[in-house]
């Protein structure tokens, strides 16, 4: 059986950058599944599996249909239970859900004004002309002027992590002695700011810069398959 991953890309379809993609290609490689990533620029995602979805990252295991990352990764989990535990145990699996608010509604816009117009440059010209247009509606004003704002954010960046980096001084990883899916889900964010940008803004003696290179190590080093910019 083969399983499909489809995951967003650029104009370069070696270059995975959704910080969604990423969690689900850690939360595989954490299960020790294999797949196919099926790389997709954003006007394409409509198309995949005749229609199936309007979001990626979408996985086809099999008969069974799963779209979004967290759903993803209860699935592998149901599914799975012999392979290593992504969440450990439902407890554990409703707080993951805090880690996945705090870094969507703290982390990600951060990111936005950092790289949007990285972000932009990494597309074919038919995907910039999406990205400009649905970017610029949602945040009524250019990708220009959200940009303007990156220098700020960018020095401000590490101070926003500081809940991750005190839990880093109690433990090697968000999930304890070992990885779970609640580290995926931050790492996911400052990988897309890895890809984009080339790096994650923060000193080289910062224990959360410590804990994204142990991840970019994991499952055979997958996060560094793909160079930054």
């Amino acid at each position: 059986m083969t399983r499909i991953l489809y995951g967003l890309c650029g104009r370069d379809a070696a270059r995975p950058f959704s910080p969604h993609v990423w969690k689900t290609m850690m939360a595989m490689g954490h299960k020790g599944l294999d797949y196919r990533l099926a790389a997709v620029p954003f006007t394409a995602i409509p198309k995949i599996e005749q229609g199936e979805t309007r979001t990626v990252p979408y996985l086809v295991d099999g008969d069974t249909r799963v779209v979004d990352s967290f759903a993803i990764a209860a699935y592998l989990d149901q599914a799975y239970p012999d392979r290593p535990t992504l969440f450990g145990g439902p407890q554990a699996q409703a707080q993951a859900r805090l880690i996945e608010s705090w870094s969507q509604m703290t982390v990600h816009p951060a990111i936005v004004r950092m790289a949007i117009l990285k972000i932009h440059d990494l597309l074919d010209q038919e995907d910039q002309a999406y990205f400009r247009a649905s970017r610029e509606k949602a945040f009524g004003r250019s990708l220009e002027e959200v940009a303007a704002d990156g220098e700020a954010e960018r020095a401000a960046f590490a101070g926003r992590l500081d809940p991750l980096r005190r839990t880093l001084g109690y433990q090697p990883f968000i999930g304890g002695e070992s990885p779970l899916f609640a580290d995926y889900i931050v790492f996911g964010a400052l990988q897309w700011l890895r890809i984009a940008t080339g790096s994650v803004a923060l000193a080289a003696d910062d224990p959360v810069l410590a804990w994204f290179e142990r991840c970019l190590d994991l499952h055979d080093g997958l996060g560094h398959s793909v160079a930054a910019a």
